[in-house]
């Protein structure tokens, strides 16, 4: 059930346990926003996780059983999503990175591009978890320590395809927030953008004391250079690497 189901006449909203594992609040087009501070969510460590899955488009030789479309013949038109460290798949390589800006002005980048790992106790406190390649069931993974909500201005997280062919419009990507208290927040980057590299998912803004999470899910044909033009963040940017696969 969404956060706004439960806003309809005769329906209980029954996230307010706090029950992450269970519930969740769903950003859309329409609904964009939630407010972890009206949530009771605003302290403690912040989980952003970005998991997908693949198309079966892009696997090599499957087949269909033929039993099955002949009692449900609507799945022929239906993609079938799999795991995407399938090996007949198409590489890709999705990315979860933040761009931060905090109260005292100070500005940068977490993300595995680099290395950017950023920290959890100290500035920005934000860090990553580092790099999943195959788009495995635990995904990548950022945390906020919202316990120094104050000192964080504002916050965009987003999603970039690193030295691969663009295929967004191949993949079913989620972005989920969990915080330590409360449902969780869930976005899905449904739209197709077949020839973008990078995508704006969510920003985190304190407002007036108030961390408020807006759904963005903007796609950009460039990298984060662009993302930073799109958004006014202002910084310098040049090539970047990755450590290789069982590289030091």
């Amino acid at each position: 059930m969404s956060f706004w189901d439960g806003l309809r006449p005769g329906r209980s909203m029954d996230f307010a346990s706090g029950s992450a594992a269970t519930n969740s609040i769903e950003l859309t087009k329409r609904h964009p926003t939630v407010s972890l501070t009206k949530q009771g969510a605003a302290t403690g460590n912040l989980r952003v996780t970005l998991t997908w899955q693949m198309r079966t488009s892009d696997l090599v030789g499957k087949k269909r059983g033929g039993g099955s479309l002949l009692r449900h013949p609507l799945k022929m038109f239906q993609p079938e999503p799999v795991q995407a460290h399938t090996q007949s798949m198409v590489n890709v390589d999705l990315d979860l990175g933040c761009l931060y800006e905090l109260a005292d002005g100070s500005k940068g980048v977490v993300q595995p591009l680099g290395n950017f790992f950023g920290s959890l106790n100290s500035p920005p406190y934000v860090k990553g978890s580092g790099d999943d390649r195959f788009g495995s069931g635990s995904g990548e993974t950022l945390y906020v320590n919202l316990d120094h909500r104050e000192s964080i201005k504002r916050l965009l997280v987003f999603v970039y395809i690193y030295d691969q062919t663009p295929a967004f419009d191949r993949t079913h990507a989620k972005v989920t927030l969990y915080p330590s208290n409360g449902p969780r927040v869930e976005i899905d980057l449904e739209e197709r953008a077949p020839q973008a590299r990078s995508c704006a998912v969510l920003t985190i803004e304190n407002i007036k004391d108030e961390l408020i999470v807006r759904r963005e899910v903007r796609y950009v044909y460039g990298f984060q250079a662009e993302l930073d033009r799109l958004y006014g963040w202002g910084l310098q940017w040049g090539r970047g690497y990755k450590t290789k696969v069982g590289g030091t």
